[in-house]
């Protein structure tokens, strides 16, 4: 950036919106991807490990230990086996989310009232029933709360896999370090706290949605 050039250079915006789009679009699907994905996984785990509580501490001592390993190293790790793919940025992001989301699914279930489970198994629901019509619903609450860590510290960490070639807002960021160019950074930086902001907003407003009774 030269003395005198502007911080943000709007013609450049407006040639290249585009282009920006498309990185948003990139950035929200590797999220999306990543979230769905790892949720999915955390559910299955969480309630096994809510069922099981043996099973709680090697789960989360797991995903723990893959939540530590710092981003740029473990796509260094998995590069070699999956290469510069979007499979490798996908396993990685994955990896973070795991250990938020399974607390919050077996912190959920376990605050869910021994005498509820107990009133609907005299009501003759089989566990499966309850799991699904009573503890779930119960405790959508807390697992949306994780959810929604789980979905901003994700889209944080996908800027990163602009390093390994897959897109997003991070290759905006990265184009304009590499160049000393401010308006690109500052561009792919601030969609991707809109990105953060927006996508909260909305699971704030589902979490409202499925749980009635938590409203003041």
């Amino acid at each position: 950036m030269s003395p005198g050039e502007p911080l943000i250079r709007w013609d450049w915006v407006l040639s290249h919106i585009p282009d920006i789009a498309g990185r948003l679009g990139e950035h929200l699907r590797l999220t999306a991807i990543a979230v769905v994905v790892g949720f999915a996984i955390s559910l299955l785990l969480g309630i096994w490990a809510a069922r099981r509580p043996r099973v709680y501490a090697p789960v989360t001592w797991v995903s723990g230990v893959l939540y530590t390993i710092p981003s740029l190293a473990l796509f260094a790790l998995l590069i070699p086996f999956t290469g510069l793919s979007l499979l490798t940025a996908e396993i990685g992001l994955v990896s973070y989310t795991l250990l938020i989301l399974i607390r919050n699914v077996v912190a959920g279930i376990r605050a869910v009232p021994a005498e509820v489970r107990e009133s609907a198994l005299g009501m003759g629901y089989t566990p499966r029933q309850v799991l699904w019509r009573v503890e779930l619903p119960l405790a959508a609450g807390v697992i949306i709360a994780g959810l929604r860590v789980a979905t901003i510290t994700t889209i944080g960490l996908v800027t990163v896999t602009a390093l390994i070639g897959q897109g997003g807002l991070g290759f905006l960021i990265l184009d304009g370090i590499q160049r000393f160019f401010s308006t690109p950074l500052i561009v792919g930086a601030g969609l991707s706290v809109l990105l953060a902001v927006a996508l909260d907003a909305l699971l704030v407003r589902l979490e409202r949605a499925v749980t009635p009774w938590a409203r003041p």
